[in-house]
């Protein structure tokens, strides 16, 4: 009887974690998919703003952005994305507001001139490329050097974007970089790889989201897509 006694015990201890482990599991998958949610909620509130910007690049860019904060990385809800895919004599470049869910900036950003013409589709992470970088970037502090006002950014992708500081990778206003341009040229300039702007916008945009911003520089490559810490929940 003792025996017995003994056994049935051991089922209703059993039984008892077996139901607090199913409700623990709910309770995870709950919050799994809250994320997601959200961020498809999000992106169909910013497509209606950004139109040009395909949908599953915001969604990329809110994920990197979601991701990075939760690793500590910027408190104030300010995400810069730009898409290299798109051709520079396009504005592809947004500015947003997660807070109050609004673009501040779209604007024309020129690519690196090793990095393609019109288009670009070779980026690199080593000094002395003049390729631009794909992936998350920290903005950090303002200095002014031969470009005037500019930007310091600092890359969090390993192996993507990591020697940004290194390779001088900052964000400044070039002449080269107008609608004018692009109208006479078909095309805007090229940088040395960094995401130069109009120099009418520069130092508002840099002013917004200088000190601790986050930045997303796209481009449809499986090597970053796949390997990136900061797109695993995509």
């Amino acid at each position: 009887m003792q025996k017995f006694t003994l056994q049935l015990a051991t089922l209703a201890g059993a039984l008892v974690l077996s139901l607090n482990a199913s409700a623990h599991n709910k309770n995870n998958f709950s919050v799994a998919m809250s994320k997601p949610t959200s961020i498809q909620n999000e992106v169909q509130t910013l497509s209606q703003q950004a139109p040009k910007l395909k949908t599953n690049v915001l969604k990329l860019a809110l994920t990197a952005f979601y991701n990075a904060q939760h690793m500590g990385f910027d408190h104030r809800q300010i995400l810069t994305v730009i898409d290299y895919n798109m051709p520079d004599y396009q504005k592809r470049l947004w500015v947003f507001n997660l807070k109050t869910h609004h673009v501040l900036y779209n604007t024309y950003v020129a690519h690196g001139k090793s990095s393609g013409n019109v288009y670009a589709n070779h980026f690199s992470n080593r000094g002395g490329t003049h390729a631009s970088s794909i992936g998350l970037f920290l903005t950090k502090n303002t200095y002014f050097g031969g470009k005037g006002l500019s930007l310091r950014l600092a890359g969090l992708d390993r192996g993507f974007n990591d020697n940004a500081l290194r390779r001088n990778i900052v964000m400044h206003g070039a002449w080269y970089v107008s609608s004018a341009f692009a109208k006479e040229y078909g095309r805007i300039g090229e940088s040395w790889g960094c995401p130069a702007l109009s120099r009418q916008v520069a130092k508002p945009i840099i002013n917004t989201i200088k000190n601790g911003t986050l930045v997303f520089a796209y481009a449809s490559d499986y090597s970053w897509l796949h390997a990136s810490r900061f797109l695993r929940s995509a």
